[in-house]
């Protein structure tokens, strides 16, 4: 009897925090709840400064303050949404991309544009990487209708058998697709790859490759420079002051919405909306902000937790995908702003429920407490009616079941969460969950004093990249000088880089396993003891 009564006492008071620490948006039929992350009054009270001195910078940022000064960069995605906060120079050209955008899929759609082959473009072809791909695919996932006017398809990465895949797939509507490249210098070896291998399977078919082809672009870059030269279809504008991973609601992933018929104009309405709830410079009337206080507490200001969201709803499966590298690359810093060494970020990862019911929900319930979940949920379950799977049950009600049961079992076990609450998965509703979290991350960043807006990171994976393949040059002309067998150790000597024997053997493994003209003879056991060859 005693334990039952400290029990409701407990959910009394679970209750009580609930209601004081829930957040309603009334316009959005949004709410954030984070009353089961386990925080206190003194927590609270101890960031309230961090949490001043963040909506200050974020005010900052919107009036156009270089927040960047890696880059010499504004960083003004916000104004994507609402072009009136925008600084004067650029606010017409904000408008007239989307008028653009608009009347270049109306024409598509009426059959005013076609491509030289066919009477139609059926389809769409999205060769980009990273938020040029991330972003297109979750809306995709999320939101295009199955009667959409032009499915998509996409190109994303550099790797040949995957290209060969999705072009396989296109089979004979190749010569039906519009080809949308997006690239902000033009230059990015993934993109730059695939536009090169689509370039080539439409010469292979005798098409017209530029007719169909459209770039997402900086004026004045190397793809810019390419669909002048050769006549490109169209070209839209990428911006100085936009990032990949913050781009979505720009040309490069509004295009490609537009086109498939979703409603773009009401995915800039709700990013909008949420905006300005999220300028509230108020910690507890801020949805953002909770957020960023819930991240901040989990992983004690250090990313000692890893984020897991959950999303329940099959058409937000990509969700997680998207703020994997919105938060990640944006948190992911080894130097704060004061160019101290703090390793900070956040890591992000998850599928979608009930699937993870049956997957890695056992862990998270009793394995290595290494996290803190985000459950998104969304009230609405179909268009219509649903039948009774039980009596007075729907397969909607068992999604929400399962969803709170999952959250109460963890939390009984020491593991928190924030859940989300959505009416329904609708292109305004899109927009909003955009906005949020890329004003959570923003907020966050500051709470910790790093930059969100820049990728030193990804900058030398490139660079480590672009030193394999000068590598790979030198070795071969090296190994074709030589004029017979060499081992690995010569062979390194006689390309003046025997600090990179490793490299230059899995360089060589990766040449012959493609037939490229090299032969290994030897124990291949024992790297060292091959001899290696010209084929």
């Amino acid at each position: 009897m005693v334990a039952s009564v400290s029990k409701d006492m407990d959910s009394q008071a679970l209750w009580k925090r609930y209601e004081d620490w829930l957040y309603y948006h009334p316009g959005l039929g949004l709410y954030v709840d984070i009353s089961r992350i386990r925080f206190d009054d003194g927590f609270v009270a101890m960031l309230q400064p961090k949490f001043a001195q963040a909506f200050e910078a974020m005010t900052a940022l919107e009036a156009g303050a270089i927040a960047n000064p890696d880059e010499n960069r504004m960083v003004g995605h916000y104004w994507l949404r609402d072009p009136d906060l925008a600084p004067a120079e650029l606010r017409a050209e904000i408008i007239d991309t989307l008028e653009q955008i608009e009347a270049f899929t109306q024409q598509v759609h009426a059959g005013a544009i076609v491509p030289p082959e066919a009477p139609q473009f059926t389809d769409i072809l999205s060769v980009g990487i990273g938020g040029s791909a991330l972003g297109p695919q979750f809306v995709a996932a999320a939101l295009a209708p199955l009667d959409a006017p032009m499915p998509i398809h996409f190109i994303d990465n550099t790797d040949p058998a995957g290209i060969d895949r999705v072009l396989a797939e296109l089979g004979d509507r190749l010569k039906s697709t519009l080809v949308i490249v997006t690239s902000k210098s033009g230059g990015t070896p993934e993109t730059r790859n695939g536009m090169l291998e689509v370039k080539h399977a439409y010469e292979q078919r005798g098409l017209n490759f530029p007719k169909h082809a459209v770039a997402i672009t900086m004026k004045g870059s190397k793809m810019d420079e390419i669909g002048q030269m050769e006549g490109w279809l169209a070209e839209f504008p990428m911006f100085d002051w936009v990032g990949g991973r913050t781009s979505e609601l720009s040309a490069v992933g509004l295009l490609a919405a537009c086109l498939q018929g979703i409603d773009v104009r009401a995915m800039l309405a709700g990013a909008k909306e949420m905006d300005a709830a999220t300028r509230v410079p108020d910690l507890q009337t801020n949805p953002a902000a909770l957020l960023a206080l819930a991240w901040y507490y989990e992983g004690n200001g250090k990313g000692e937790k890893d984020m897991v969201i959950l999303p329940y709803k099959d058409s937000l499966l990509l969700f997680s995908r998207y703020l994997q590298q919105l938060v990640m690359e944006s948190l992911g810093k080894e130097l704060d702003l004061d160019g101290k060494v703090v390793n900070q970020g956040i890591a992000v990862y998850g599928n979608k429920g009930s699937t993870d019911q049956h997957a890695y929900v056992q862990q998270l319930r009793e394995g290595v407490p290494n996290f803190f979940a985000t459950f998104i949920e969304v009230l609405e379950d179909r268009a219509g009616d649903s039948i009774e799977v039980q009596p007075g049950v729907t397969s909607g009600d068992f999604l929400s079941g399962f969803l709170q049961g999952t959250r109460l079992a963890l939390y009984e076990n020491q593991r928190d969460s924030i859940t989300i609450t959505v009416p329904a998965v609708t292109p305004h509703m899109v927009g909003a969950l955009i906005a949020l979290y890329e004003r959570a991350v923003g907020l966050y960043a500051s709470l910790v004093n790093i930059n969100a807006y820049h990728q030193p990171g990804v900058e030398a994976g490139k660079k480590a990249a672009e030193s394999v393949l000068n590598l790979q040059q030198r070795v071969m002309m090296a190994l074709q000088s030589a004029g017979q067998p060499l081992t690995l150790t010569e062979l390194a000597a006689k390309a003046n880089a025997l600090g990179q024997i490793e490299t230059i053997y899995l360089i060589l493994r990766h040449l012959e396993a493609n037939d490229r003209g090299v032969v290994f003879h030897g124990d291949r056991a024992q790297p060292s003891t091959l001899r290696i060859a010209i084929a």
